[in-house]
This record gives C-alpha cells, sequence and structure tokens, in this order.
C-alpha cells in the first residue's frame, strides 16, 4: 500500500490507506470517552463515594483517584508497546480497547459508599487503574499507527486526528451530560444513578471499537521491522535512544498540562472559580471541545508546509507568557460567553503543540522501537504533570491561592519551550520517512 503522484504532482489519497486512519481515529475516540466520562460526571457521583458537605473536599477525592489512574499509563506504555513493537499495531490496539471495555463496566456497576463502605472507593480506584493502563497503552500505539500510515507530504495533517479523536472522546462525554441533563434527567435522578448510564455506553462502544479495530491492516514500516528484529521495544529504548525520551518527556511536560488545564480542570474550574451553572459549564467546556477539535488539522496541515519545530516554539512562547493573564481573566470572566472566547484564545495557543506532539515522537524513533519510544516517556510526562493538574490547581484553591497554580502551569511550560529550542525539526529528519527508504 504505497502512495503515488497525481498529475499536479500532489500525493494521490489511498482509500485503504485513508479508511485504515479514519478506522484507526474513531477507535481512538471510544477509548477516550470511556476514560474522560468519570470527569465529566464526577461532579454528580464525588459525594456517592467520598461522603462529606465540603464540595471542594469531594472533587479534590475524585480528582486524586483521576490522578492516580494515569499512574498507570508509563506501565501501560511499557506494555502495550512492547506489544505493538512485536506483535504488531493491530493487536496492541485490540487489548487496549478491550480493557477499557472492562473499566467502564466495572464503574458503571460499582456500589456506592452508602452501601459498602470504604469498598466503594477502592473498587473505583481499581477501575481507574485498569483504565489508566489501557489508554497508556493507546497512545503510543494509535499515535504509532496513524503516523505511519499517514504519507510524507500529509503526516502532520493526518496525525492531528488522533487529538481531534482524542478531544472528541471528551466532547462526547459532555454531549451525553448535556443530554441528560436537559432532555431525560432532573439533577436529582442524574445524582442518584443517572451518571451509571455513560459508563454502559462506554462499555458498549468499546466493544463496537474492538469489532472495528479487528480488521485493520497492519503497517509497512511494523511488517519491515518486524522481518528484521522479532523482539522490538520494551525497556530497551531507553538504554539505546536515552536522548530521544527525554525529549518526549521534556517537549511534553509544558503541553500535556495545559491540555489537561483546558480540557479536564476547566470544567471544575468553571463551576468553582467563575461560579457558572451546571448546566452553563457544560456548554461552555462543549463549545471550547468543538473550537479545539477544528483547529487540530488546521494547524497539523501547516506543520507540513512550514516544520513541526515553529509550531512548538509558538506554543512555548506564548504559553510561557500567556498563561498567568488569561487564566486569570478567565477567572474573572463576567458571564459564559466571555468564559468560552478566553478559552478559545487558550486553545489557539495550545493547539501549535496538541496538533503534531503524537507526529513529533512518532518521527524521533526507528520502527522497531517506535510504538515503545512514543508511549512510555509520553505516558511518564502525562502521569507527572498532566494527571496532577487537576489536583495541583484544586489544592492551590483549596489553600486559599488559587493563582499559585497559574504560574506553576507557566513554568512547566517554560520548561518545554527549552526543549523546543534545543530539538531538531522533525519534518525534515524524520525516523519514518528514512525507514521507508531502507525499507524500499
Amino acid at each position: 500500500m504505497t502512495a503515488g503522484l497525481a498529475r499536479d504532482g500532489k500525493e494521490k489519497i489511498d482509500p485503504a490507506r485513508l479508511k485504515a486512519i479514519v478506522v484507526g481515529s474513531l477507535g481512538n475516540l471510544v477509548e477516550y470517552y470511556d476514560f474522560y466520562v468519570y470527569a465529566a460526571f464526577s461532579l454528580y457521583f464525588a459525594q456517592l463515594f467520598f461522603p462529606g458537605s465540603d464540595p471542594v473536599a469531594q472533587m479534590l477525592s475524585s480528582a486524586g483517584i483521576f490522578a492516580l489512574g494515569f499512574f498507570m499509563r508509563p506501565v501501560g506504555g511499557w506494555l502495550f508497546g512492547k506489544i505493538g513493537d512485536t506483535y504488531g499495531r493491530r493487536k496492541a490496539l485490540m487489548l487496549s480497547v478491550l480493557l477499557m471495555c472492562f473499566g467502564s463496566l466495572t464503574i458503571a456497576c460499582a456500589p456506592t459508599y452508602q452501601t459498602i463502605g470504604v469498598g466503594a472507593p477502592i473498587l473505583l480506584l481499581v477501575a481507574r487503574l485498569v483504565q489508566g493502563l489501557s489508554l497508556g497503552g493507546e497512545y503510543g500505539s494509535s499515535a504509532t499507527y496513524l503516523s505511519e500510515m499517514a504519507t510524507s507530504g500529509r503526516r502532520g495533517f493526518y496525525s492531528s486526528f488522533l487529538y481531534v479523536t482524542l478531544i472528541g472522546g471528551q466532547l462526547t462525554a459532555l454531549a451525553v451530560l448535556l443530554v441528560l441533563q436537559n432532555i431525560f434527567l432532573t439533577p436529582e435522578q442524574l445524582r442518584a444513578w443517572g451518571w451509571r448510564i455513560p459508563f454502559f455506553i462506554g462499555a458498549g462502544l468499546a466493544l463496537f471499537a474492538l469489532v472495528m479495530r479487528r480488521d485493520l491492516q497492519e503497517t509497512e514500516a511494523f511488517e519491515a521491522a518486524h522481518a528484521k528484529n522479532k523482539h522490538g521495544g520494551g525497556l530497551q529504548v531507553i538504554k539505546k535512544f536515552p536522548r530521544e525520551v527525554l525529549t518526549v518527556i521534556g517537549l511534553t511536560m509544558g503541553g500535556t498540562l495545559a491540555f489537561y488545564v483546558y480540557t479536564i480542570y476547566m470544567q471544575k474550574f468553571l463551576k468553582l472559580s467563575v461560579g457558572l451553572s451546571d448546566v452553563q459549564t457544560t456548554w461552555v467546556s462543549a463549545g471550547s471541545l468543538v473550537f479545539a477539535m477544528a483547529l487540530q488539522p488546521i494547524y497539523g496541515a501547516l506543520s507540513d508546509v512550514i516544520g513541526r519545530r515553529p509550531l512548538l516554539l509558538t506554543f512555548g512562547v506564548l504559553g510561557t507568557l500567556g498563561t498567568v493573564p488569561l487564566l486569570t481573566a478567565i477567572q474573572h470572566a463576567r458571564g459564559p460567553w466571555e468564559a468560552f472566547g478566553l478559552i478559545a484564545v487558550g486553545w489557539c495557543i495550545l493547539s501549535a503543540y496538541t496538533s503534531i506532539n503524537a507526529v513529533v515522537k512518532a518521527e524521533l524513533f526507528p520502527a522497531a522501537v517506535r510504538a515503545t519510544g512514543v508511549g512510555l516517556p509520553y505516558a511518564l510526562a502525562v502521569s507527572m504533570f498532566g494527571g496532577t493538574a487537576e489536583y495541583i490547581a484544586l489544592w492551590f484553591k483549596g489553600q486559599g491561592n488559587e493563582s499559585g497554580f497559574y504560574y506553576y502551569a507557566s513554568a512547566v511550560i517554560f520548561c518545554s519551550l527549552l526543549v523546543y529550542f534545543l530539538m531538531p525539526d522533525t519534518r525534515k529528519t524524520s525516523q519514518i520517512d528514512r525507514d521507508l527508504v531502507v525499507s524500499s
């Protein structure tokens, strides 16, 4: 399955290749819906698993469970990276979505604190750890698969759909919340039992994604590498590619922190700090995610023209200088429309990272270790900086120093900016292109 050129010199669109990218992307959407529906509905079920009268304390407890789920992601990045590099990207993608189904079904059926006491939050934690393991493998496998399936001249554009579907999973979770809030259930019903519905939906969608991924074709890059080396990936990637591993961690830390600020934490921020109602919070969050989805392929296509590094530098500079004033302005927003406009500005900055970070990571590693090289260090950075963002932000708020978190976020983005200055432009030094040259 190779790409040709049309008479005008542009690359032809291979229908089989395009279908594989679409199917892989849709499966990614289902995985992220299953994972993030927890955050979307935690406002309704937190008090059932973490009793108490302080809503901030309840949010802090549920955010802690959310953060702990992230600490399984490096394990998932290693495990599924090894599977993807040894047995194929398709098998890793199928197994990851199966585990996500199990985690969602467990939460959907979980008894509350009133029924089994401390066993309830423990069961919730176990389910989140399973989902964290699954998602840790999903990112590396999906990023590798989409990057390898895309043609060289459109790799930034096609790989940007990883974050289109990642954000789409969160948007789907919010859409389910909006439908339940406004059409089917009262707030009391949502808090009593309605919050279980989206987890049942997620389990069903995961089974559907499993069937979809069963027919995915393997990438040429993996097949060529597998023919030469039967045992790829694993922890050897850290030993053989330490510079690349550290680069992935460094370029990810600021971007993943900002991403979780504008997605997961923003929902709590709009309610607890800005003072919007539950419904207003959901609508503003949903609208900003739609805007963010539209930006991803635009920025991805731009990176195919001007390179990846200029976009990363744009995010690093504007994120370092703009995070404190932008979050301060959102905190003092006078209504949902002003809040939405300010969040949209944040996404214009952040999308310079989100749209291309998957392809940048994939272009750093050869095919034999690519799934592990992308997934493991990325998961480490996400666990340390992304998964803890909401918890740290709520901790600062609980201490009466909410703006302290703004400066923390700005400092982390600055650290990534230093990496962007030092790293090469991977569009020009792509290991994926080198693999294709060697295999041909």
